[in-house]
């Protein structure tokens, strides 16, 4: 890091790299709102993001520190580029996992400008030595640097400007306690319901110029899981199958038509989730098996069903955690059109009180 401060030229070419984030689609871009007139859905947090950025509009000061929690896809980037509109900055993005070093940390801070937005993606996944050199930021606006080495090494604090830390995780268990407590607002995005989406849907069609009827924003809503990024990609599958197959127009049965044809059924559910259901019901008689022997049964890691497809089948009421391992419901069994053995409805019973303790 005293390397990199001390000399500019290193820092050059690092900025760009660091700030750009992953590359985008123009439409995704496109379909992102740009204010919170146009955000749909979570009115709750919409109404205390009011309050904190036209108090601070008002004070002439940057928005206080704010960090969005919630599963992929429900709008926390979307929420961080809300902000810097609202209060008209600019908005830096990174992530936790670009930021290696104190130095990538230090050489974006002294870039910032007065009151502009600085969105982490993933602040879960800071280094221990990247956040400490965050608290001093965040919490007084100064940076701590190192110089020299040895006994001759002193400690100088360089004045930064104000800004806004916007941080968004998946994992708000992972987040350090004096990390979480530096942050004004801490905010959990939920799921979104069926008549939000289907909004949502209606203005996205408007933005991909596909012909949609109420009809079919309502089949494409209700299989969206709940989350406005898999409802914009699922438009755009049924567009591409009606212009393809139809004359362009979405209604009801065209929706339904395209969606089984890219495997997403009428629960929303794809080729994976009904894979772990059917490993779960055909290959170990309903449960309890363990994360690790489901993962290793429909190829995919462990983290990616537990934090990807688990959520939303259980949401579903289709599985359940127990401490032995997962277990099927008679809804699992009815859904792939199987007949659950009697034998399983008591022990079903028996685990759906205990704890989310469970064998990997």
């Amino acid at each position: 890091m005293r390397e990199e401060i001390l000399q500019p030229s290193a820092l050059a070419d690092e900025p760009d790299s660091l700030l750009a984030g992953p590359a985008l689609h123009p439409d995704v871009v496109a379909l992102r709102p740009r204010t919170l007139g146009e955000f749909v859905g979570q009115a709750e947090l919409k109404d205390r993001l009011r309050i904190i950025l036209e108090a601070a509009r008002r004070r002439g000061q940057a928005a206080d520190h704010l960090l969005f929690a919630g599963p992929p896809g429900l709008g926390k980037t979307t929420l961080a580029g809300i902000v810097a509109v609202e209060m008209g900055v600019q908005l830096h993005l990174t992530s936790g996992p670009t930021l290696e070093r104190a130095g990538d940390l230090a050489a974006i801070l002294t870039k910032l400008g007065e009151g502009d937005v600085l969105f982490i993606d993933e602040i879960h996944r800071l280094s221990r030595t990247v956040e400490e050199v965050l608290y001093p930021a965040v919490e007084d606006f100064q940076l701590d640097i190192v110089l020299g080495k040895g006994p001759a090494a002193r400690s100088i604090r360089l004045d930064l400007p104000r800004f806004t830390l916007v941080g968004a995780t998946t994992r708000t268990g992972l987040i350090t306690g004096p990390l979480r407590d530096r942050f004004g607002l801490v905010a959990r995005l939920d799921y979104y319901d069926v008549a939000d989406l289907e909004a949502i849907v209606a203005r996205a069609s408007e933005i991909v110029a596909a012909d949609i009827d109420a009809g079919g924003a309502h089949e494409v809503a209700r299989r969206s899981r709940g989350t406005p990024r898999i409802a914009n990609r699922l438009l755009r599958r049924v567009r591409d199958y009606a212009e393809v197959e139809g004359d362009g127009r979405i209604d009801a049965t065209v929706a339904s038509e395209g969606l089984a044809l890219f495997g997403v059924d009428e629960r929303g559910l794809d080729k994976v989730d009904r894979a772990i259901l059917n490993a779960i019901c055909d290959r170990f008689g309903g449960g309890p098996v363990g994360l690790s022997t489901l993962a290793i049964s429909v190829s995919e890691p462990t983290e990616t069903v537990e934090d990807v497809y688990e959520p939303f089948l259980i949401q579903q009421g289709l599985l359940m955690r127990t401490p032995r391992g997962r277990v099927a419901t008679p809804a699992a069994w009815h859904h792939l059109g199987l007949v659950p053995p009697p034998s399983s409805y008591p022990r079903q019973a028996a685990f759906s009180d205990l704890g989310e303790e469970f064998d990997r």
